[in-house]
């Protein structure tokens, strides 16, 4: 009986086998799709008959499939004569170009959810139908969509110094994805994470791993078995996960003695500071408001504005809040919500409750609508 597949440390080695093939020749889409057909007949052999070295086994078995669809078009003969015979040996170097994998998936000529889709299959080894699943969209469109990707960034050129931003926020959007289907999207992330800060050593993404792993940790007391969700100041905190908590810090630690701060070390700080809190009451409140600041100072985001609001307001009362809150757009996403707890802080709970039903008629989930609507009702019954 042979040993079970790791399928984890497969799809790691699948940007490694797709890079072998670019240096050989072959373009991306051709590459990506090979190396899919030899996860497949992977999948089928290993069990029974595990090689001694997955990746050169990948890499032979890919690089002959590419060259049977080389060999069925004329136009790819010339590419088959320049690269080599079909027996080439696997190569085995320690050459990794897992970065440029990353780089190209992530191109900025991609939407944003191209790049997503794209990153989740080439990188990720994720199988169309996993993708299409998670993001609740038909089988067909989504291998459309990947299809349309694969040829925009067949023959890009790369940027290695000003594409790595781009690569960190789709990985972020994957994370954010959450769950759905059969996979997990944030265990995923966070394995593509891991293996882009290994590849690169660059203090961001040490950075994006750290927020990660310090959101991640506290995903099991986010909702109740019924599905509704438990705001910050009501989590449970003994369900957060502490060894992914001290994974996160160290990363981030290690990332801050760089002194090359950015947006992703500096959210991971203000997540690493709600980790070390017992409860809300004892969070650095002074401390987060300094974090948003050097957070808004590096992005001017309306979003990290809107969220230092809410750090003012536990650190110096409602009004002050209200008072930081005050200059920015009341059309931002969760404005009526942020502005409904700061009104609450500084004791209208009049206006708060209010405003809790109007951020529950434009909340993006039904978790969320219903934590506002109880929210609202909360105040209206004790007033």
């Amino acid at each position: 009986m042979g040993a079970a597949i790791d399928e984890a440390s497969l799809r790691d080695l699948i940007p490694q086998v797709i890079a072998v093939l670019r240096r050989r020749g072959a373009d991306f889409a051709a590459a990506e799709d090979a190396v899919q057909e030899a996860l497949v007949k992977a999948l089928e052999v290993w069990p029974a008959d595990p090689p001694q070295d997955p990746r050169a086994w990948l890499v032979t078995v890919a690089w002959r499939r590419f060259l049977d669809a080389a060999r069925s078009a004329s136009a790819r003969r010339a590419r088959e004569l320049r690269v080599g015979a079909s027996e080439a040996p696997a190569e085995v170097s320690g050459h990794d170009d897992t970065l440029e994998l990353y780089l190209r998936c992530a191109h900025p000529s991609l939407t944003p959810s191209s790049a997503v889709a794209l990153t989740l299959r080439a990188v990720g080894g994720l199988t169309t139908r996993q993708i299409a699943e998670a993001y609740l969209v038909p089988e067909a469109t989504m291998a459309q969509r990947i299809s349309r990707a694969k040829r925009t960034v067949s023959e890009v050129s790369l940027d290695r110094r000003g594409a790595l931003g781009t690569v960190l926020r789709v990985l972020y959007l994957v994370f954010n994805a959450g769950y759905s289907g059969d996979v997990d999207l944030s265990q995923e992330a966070i394995r593509l994470a891991r293996r882009l800060h290994v590849v690169t050593g660059h203090p961001e993404a040490a950075g994006l791993l750290a927020l990660m792993l310090l959101h991640h940790a506290r995903r099991p007391a986010r909702t109740r078995s019924d599905g509704t969700l438990v705001p910050l100041a009501e989590q449970d905190r003994s369900l957060w996960d502490t060894p992914l908590v001290a994974e996160g810090v160290a990363v981030l630690q290690a990332a801050l003695a760089r002194d090359r701060l950015g947006e992703y070390q500096a959210q991971a700080a203000i997540a690493a500071l709600h980790c070390d809190a017992r409860s809300t009451a004892d969070t650095d409140w002074v401390q987060v408001v300094g974090w948003y600041d050097e957070l808004v100072a590096l992005t001017d985001s309306p979003v990290h504005r809107l969220n230092r609001a809410v750090a003012v307001g536990e650190a110096d009362g409602g009004p002050a809040g209200l008072a930081a809150l005050e200059p920015l757009d009341p059309r931002l996403p969760r404005y009526d919500a942020v502005a409904a707890y700061l009104h609450e802080l500084a004791g209208d709970t009049d206006r708060a409750a209010d405003l809790y039903a109007a951020a529950a008629d434009r909340a993006a989930s039904i978790p969320e609508r219903d934590h506002l609507t109880r929210q609202s009702a909360r105040l209206r019954s004790v007033t």
